[in-house]
């Protein structure tokens, strides 16, 4: 085992909030068959975090104490066997096992398979801020047939919480793939999600907002669910024919609606979705930063000292975009 030790935020139980969160020297994790050790210089903090340390997989999971966060971009350091697309020095962006996590450190081992190199052109931040939230609203449009290489169909879309960490990918990426967007925000952030792209932004605090409808009178074919609270009435009644709304954060209500759509053979259908993001993904998105053509929101930069107040923050609700803790500079 290491003797070589590191700087660490971890939690020791479940609950307690950012007031749990505390600093520790452990040992530098040493990797295993098919993993990598990296330097973190940057970690994102998802809303997903938070709840697994309120005890969302209780009693299973998180494992105490537990190092918390998994989306990282670092430096490459050495790696376990089998690892022979990355070399000491790399600069990569990784997606961790978000169960268990171990990024809120000074190193982490990350899945190679999870890892992609980052471009010179990519900021650790931006990058940081990739994995799970581009990662799943990439997935989420791959699943409703959305083409990423001109070759697709014009859905309409709408994308809900369209300023937040995922929505804000959803909402670039929809465009990039030619699909005309409906969004819906608050007041605040209407004028920020226009400027990602989207062609229709409902304030979801008003009448129009909490129906759903589209402004311009058009039917989803796919709805991007990004938050909670919105009954499947409500969406019904806006989907198209086959129309289908991915839900990115499903309850126990979701699943059961999407049980009763199968059974009655319903053409309108409600998918609890979670997906695997792999190196390919990562790799795709990390170039469109690179190109230009997909750009992080970044709500807030933490130094490292300071994750509990980025733990906070993200708890408080309402991010503008991506929350992240710069470890290293």
């Amino acid at each position: 085992m290491s003797t070589k030790t590191m700087q660490a935020f971890c939690y020791d139980r479940y609950g307690g909030g950012a007031a749990a969160l505390k600093k520790v020297e452990i040992p530098v994790p040493v990797p295993k068959k098919g993993e990598i050790l990296a330097k973190v210089e940057a970690v994102s903090v998802n809303p997903v975090d938070c709840r697994i340390q309120n005890g969302i997989m209780r009693p299973f999971l998180p494992k105490f104490p537990c190092v918390p966060l998994s989306d990282v971009a670092g430096e490459v350091v050495s790696v376990g066997a089998g690892v022979d697309n990355f070399k000491p020095g790399d600069k990569i962006v990784s997606l961790l096992t978000f169960t268990t996590g171990g990024g809120l450190a000074e190193y982490t081992v990350a899945p190679a398979s999870q890892t992609a190199k980052r471009l010179p052109e990519v900021s650790a931040i931006e990058a940081a801020s990739l994995p799970m939230a581009a990662g799943i609203a990439f997935k989420a449009l791959e699943e409703v047939g959305s083409k990423f290489d001109g070759t697709g169909k014009p859905l309409n879309v709408l994308i809900t919480a369209a300023s937040g960490g995922v929505g804000q990918f959803a909402v670039q990426l929809a465009k990039h793939a030619c699909l005309h967007v409906t969004a819906t925000c608050g007041a605040r952030n209407i004028d920020l999600v226009k400027s990602l792209g989207a062609d229709e932004v409902l304030d979801y605090k008003t009448p129009e907002g909490e129906s759903l409808k589209s402004p311009s009178g058009k039917k989803y074919d796919a709805i991007v669910h990004c938050t909670a609270g919105i009954a499947w009435s409500v969406f019904e009644k806006n989907l198209s024919k086959k129309g289908k709304v991915i839900d990115l954060t499903p309850g126990i209500s979701s699943f059961i609606t999407s049980a009763l759509k199968k059974i009655t053979l319903s053409k309108k259908q409600l998918v609890p979705f979670f997906s695997k993001i792999g190196s390919k993904d990562l790799e795709f998105l990390v170039g469109l930063v690179k190109d230009g053509k997909l750009k992080p929101v970044i709500d807030s930069i933490h130094p490292f000292n300071k994750a509990p107040e980025a733990w906070t923050k993200s708890m408080e609700g309402h991010a503008t975009g991506k929350i992240i803790i710069e470890v290293a500079k």
